[in-house]
């Protein structure tokens, strides 16, 4: 596989549903994978028809969320010349696409009701109909479906065909989410990390700064693993020494004192937001009062130098510090020499 479809982790909840993809890969039963948004349900799609007897024939993607449902079932099954306004010739449909390979169908719990009970045809007895034709075309496709929706609970409410679940439900493969994996954000930081580095032409890689790791470490990663890569791939593009650690991550590219209000802004309201420090740990958990102060002020000093490319100046005037006061806090914290007069 290439560098784009690598599996980056070592956690154990991560390797058993990469485990689990191989194991059902040689098998011509349907699989369906669960996981939020940016946990890699394509990657394990992909995983599955390469590592089948059907590796060598084509692996059809279908965004069942990017259509229209007026246009699914001719996008799914194809649909003959003067089928509907529009359809000036015919033409196939992903499933003969597909033929002898895998149909991977991504946002499957969007289909429309009809277009799932051609779908339970289709998986059920191997044909398709085009749309104004009156004869069946027999297909050999192997169906893999991702969804981030709790299927099983939109079969029982009748959002979803029970029986279509039954069938596309031979296999489940439930990818964990990046904040339950252990130890990957770290292994995924510093890959993404050393690919951007290569990218940009650093001569080496100086890695992430103690505050900068503990903050990504800490982050709940709502979008995952695609989530992660932007927020690196931005820090490293961002950073401009390659000699000195990334000590500055920005998690939301948007957030700005300037960014446009959603409506009426009062005329307070323009001003700039005060400097927030980075988000200290739970009281609960400090045991060393002395300890903790100390880590937080250090975190705050890595954060705002990064912040002001390690300007000592500047980072002394957002930190409402004297220049001379500033000096004595990267002294003491072991930060002297990174930063600049």
């Amino acid at each position: 596989m290439d560098r784009e479809t690598q599996f980056i982790g070592q956690s154990g909840a991560f390797l058993d549903a990469v485990e689990r993809a191989s194991r059902a890969a040689p098998m011509r039963r349907p699989v369906l994978v669960i996981g939020e948004r940016g946990t890699g349900k394509e990657l394990i799609a992909e995983r599955l028809h390469r590592l089948s007897p059907r590796w060598g024939e084509p692996l059809i993607t279908m965004n069942c969320a990017a259509l229209p449902e007026t246009l699914i079932e001719a996008e799914l099954f194809g649909h003959e010349a003067g089928s509907f306004t529009g359809a000036t010739r015919a033409r196939a449909g992903r499933f003969e696409e597909a033929d002898k390979g895998t149909l991977f169908l991504d946002e499957l719990a969007t289909l429309s009701m009809a277009a799932q009970e051609r779908l339970l045809r289709a998986v059920e007895y191997g044909e398709v109909t085009r749309i104004g034709a009156s004869r069946p075309i027999q297909v050999d496709v192997r169906i893999v479906a991702a969804t981030n929706e709790d299927l099983p609970k939109l079969a029982e409410t009748g959002k979803f065909r029970a029986d279509l679940l039954d069938r596309l439900s031979f296999e489940v493969i439930t990818l964990p989410p990046l904040r339950v994996r252990e130890g990957d954000v770290f292994v995924l930081a510093d890959y993404f990390g050393r690919r951007m580095a290569t990218e940009l032409h650093w001569e080496a890689w100086p890695g992430f700064s103690e505050g900068a790791m503990r903050a990504l470490e800490e982050h709940d990663w709502p979008g995952n693993v695609r989530e992660l890569r932007n927020v690196i791939e931005r820090a490293v593009y961002r950073w401009d020494d390659w000699e000195t650690p990334i000590a500055h991550i920005v998690f939301d590219p948007f957030d700005s004192p300037w960014k446009p209000a959603s409506g009426p802004v009062a005329a307070n309201e323009n001003r700039p937001p005060l400097a927030t420090a980075p988000t200290a740990p739970t009281h609960d958990s400090v045991a060393d009062l002395r300890a903790a102060v100390e880590a937080h002020e250090r975190s705050i000093l890595e954060h705002h130098l990064g912040k002001h490319r390690f300007n000592q100046r500047q980072t002394a005037k957002a930190l409402g510090l004297t220049y001379d006061q500033l000096r004595h806090c990267l002294k003491k914290h072991g930060l002297l020499e990174r930063g600049s007069a």
